[in-house]
């Protein structure tokens, strides 16, 4: 199969450059490869005028493109006719050697797939230990793996406000747990969502479906928005053999009161996308949730060395929750 790479940039050149010499060594190369900045200095196109890297073909995007939604929107036109699978990867990202022989290998093995998802390594210590293990309440257990659990949701178990579905899923009530939660055993497990900077879909599915611009900028959630319409229609997957790091680093990302803002806002509208009518008891356990996350973060001003970025978003978080009483966001078809 003839696959392309997409990878929209903003004001990172020296994060894209080590995930393109990752790209380089990899067993699998992509036929073609697309870089879309939408960076307001010349630095990511020098950069890569002085690393040659084969099949790549940069686009700088005029201010009206610019964000992540817009980004991959403008890149799926650019694409080649002969393209059949089409992977997107977050410029902070550097992938194991097989990452992309692996990720193709799925839709081998599921030719019904739409999309197929990659796994990012996690600095959390897994381990096996059997189907018939009973996990304690600070644990978390899924396919005879466990790990330990954050405080968030330990607190969530405790407060009966844990997902009932397994990771990759969103709930009625959203607040899921994500496809980080799966273990590292080399299985494909099918899901309804996977994260946009991991992920690859047939080409085939851009015909009826794009991604939103709803959500400006930085995208939070764009994936979870695109991943669940598009599970609407088809199977979805995820390879954990399919591996790579992910970095996340700090240049391009908002301040920490508008990340608090969308992690809300945001949050309700991809709610929204999976469950548009909500029963009462959806809804109360919805906000529950996100307020009780929005007291952990207030208390992080406390209890971490970064108080000023854990106060910032808890406000952000407060603004966007009350936000929501007058002026919800719109969902788009």
């Amino acid at each position: 199969m003839k696959f392309s790479l997409i990878i929209c940039t903003y004001m990172r050149s020296k994060p894209l450059l080590q995930l393109l010499q990752s790209v380089q060594g990899q067993t699998l190369y992509p036929d073609e490869i697309l870089v879309i900045d939408g960076s307001n200095n010349e630095e990511t196109e020098l950069i890569l005028k002085e690393n040659k890297f084969d099949n790549l073909v940069y686009f700088l995007v005029p201010p009206e493109q610019r964000g992540l939604t817009k980004q991959r929107n403008f890149g799926i036109e650019k694409l080649g006719k002969e393209i059949e699978i089409v992977c997107f990867l977050d410029d902070d990202t550097v992938l194991e050697k097989d990452y992309f022989e692996q990720l193709l290998q799925t839709y081998e093995i599921h030719p019904e797939a739409l999309g197929v998802g990659g796994y990012i390594i996690s600095d959390i210590e897994c381990s096996y230990v059997g189907m018939d293990y009973k996990p304690k309440i600070n644990e978390y257990f899924y396919d005879g793996w466990k790990r330990m659990d954050g405080s968030r949701f330990i607190l969530r178990k405790l407060l009966g406000l844990d997902s009932d579905c397994p990771p990759g899923y969103s709930s009625l009530y959203a607040h899921g747990r994500n496809t980080g939660f799966l273990p590292p055993n080399g299985k494909i497990y099918e899901v309804e969502q996977f994260m946009g900077g991991v992920s690859s879909y047939k080409k085939i599915v851009f015909k009826k479906i794009k991604f939103s611009t709803y959500f400006e900028g930085y995208g939070l959630y764009e994936d979870a928005d695109f991943t669940l319409r598009l599970a609407k229609t088809g199977q979805l997957f995820l390879n954990t053999a399919a591996k790579l790091n992910h970095y996340h680093d700090p240049s391009g990302r908002p301040n920490q009161y508008q990340y608090g803002k969308m992690v809300v806002r945001n949050g309700w509208y991809v709610w929204r996308i999976k469950n548009p009518k909500p029963l009462f008891a959806a809804k109360l356990k919805w906000h529950s949730i996100t307020i009780l996350l929005t007291l952990i973060r207030f208390s992080n001003t406390f209890t971490t060395t970064k108080r000023k970025q854990a106060f910032t978003e808890a406000v952000g978080r407060t603004v966007g929750w009350w936000s929501l009483l007058w002026n919800k966001p719109k969902i788009s078809n």
